[in-house]
């Protein structure tokens, strides 16, 4: 599509985003201090598992403009959250593999929404600690003997 209309990335953050956010593990009762959402970390860890690539801070923070000023995500106090308008395009896309899901979106995008441009901006420095901290994340543990227990030769 041209240039004021859904690019792929749009979709792979959106994809990303639900599918992080479908973990369940971030999702906390209306009466925790804890929103529900998830961490910039999350949504690059499952950005990169969907297409092989952390998405650079600029790909990020237009992506999220423009998800947002549709009324598709929302991002307050770093918590990233799908709006019931994105819940609803996920759940009414055609059906896909995940392999196709990033291009079924974007078609689904194109289809039923315009992008926007919300007020939103991603601090350079913010993007460099997502990405480390997923680094680390995803770095396995060493393994270790059991405390206690010594090796006998």
């Amino acid at each position: 599509m041209g240039e004021n209309g859904w690019h792929r990335t749009d979709a792979w953050i959106f994809v990303s985003l639900v599918i992080a956010s479908g973990a369940g593990r971030h999702r906390r009762a209306a009466s925790t201090r804890r929103p529900e959402g998830v961490r910039l970390a999350d949504v690059l860890s499952t950005a990169d598992h969907l297409n092989r690539a952390i998405p650079e801070r600029h790909e990020v923070e237009s992506a999220v403009r423009r998800l947002a000023g549709a009324g598709l995500v929302s991002v307050a106090d770093g918590w990233f959250r799908i709006t019931p308008d994105g819940e609803r395009l996920w759940r009414t896309r055609p059906n896909a593999g995940l392999s196709t899901t990033v291009d079924t979106v974007q078609g689904a995008l194109d289809r039923r929404h315009t992008p926007g441009d919300a007020e939103w901006r991603l601090p350079e420095e913010d993007h460099a600690a997502a990405v480390q901290e997923y680094l680390v994340r995803s770095i396995p543990a060493p393994r270790r003997s059991p405390e206690g227990h010594s090796e006998r030769h």
